[in-house]
């Protein structure tokens, strides 16, 4: 089964991690796994003013620092794990992704705001649910 696994650094993917390691009657090795990490885009008058390069640098780095501990953490449970980033908007994105690289499954932390928190804020898992055609397994 070919799974990605939405992660952003907070407790909320530190929580999914912890479930899949602790499923492993789901969550086994023979899996491929992907993590993936969506930065949102600079302003424009800010990616003007630092320029493409400082600025695709930028994103590389915030991308490592929410991938590096993620893919340690599922490497000390035997779960090898192919990593990308992507900069946009993180539910059109993860989506886009799942659907494109056609995966059999989304794996991802949910916050759990409430239907008034979604209406307000918009939420990334509503947005992946919406539009990924893979099944979304959101853990809270």
């Amino acid at each position: 089964m070919k799974i990605l696994l939405a992660v952003d650094g907070s407790s909320y993917t530190k929580k999914m991690l912890a479930y899949l390691t602790t499923h492993d009657e789901l969550f086994t090795a023979n899996n491929s796994y992907t993590l993936i990490t969506v930065q949102p885009p600079l302003p424009p008058r800010a990616r003007a003013a630092v320029g493409k390069e400082m600025a695709d640098q930028y994103h590389a780095e915030e991308a490592e620092k929410v991938l590096a501990p993620a893919y340690k953490f599922l490497a000390r449970h035997n779960l090898d794990a192919k990593t990308t980033w992507k900069v946009g908007h993180a539910g059109e994105v993860i989506a886009k992704t799942a659907n494109t690289g056609k995966f059999d499954l989304v794996v991802m932390g949910s916050h759990g705001h409430g239907v008034f928190g979604n209406l307000v804020m918009g939420s990334v898992a509503t947005q992946v649910l919406s539009h990924s055609k893979a099944p979304v397994l959101l853990v809270r």
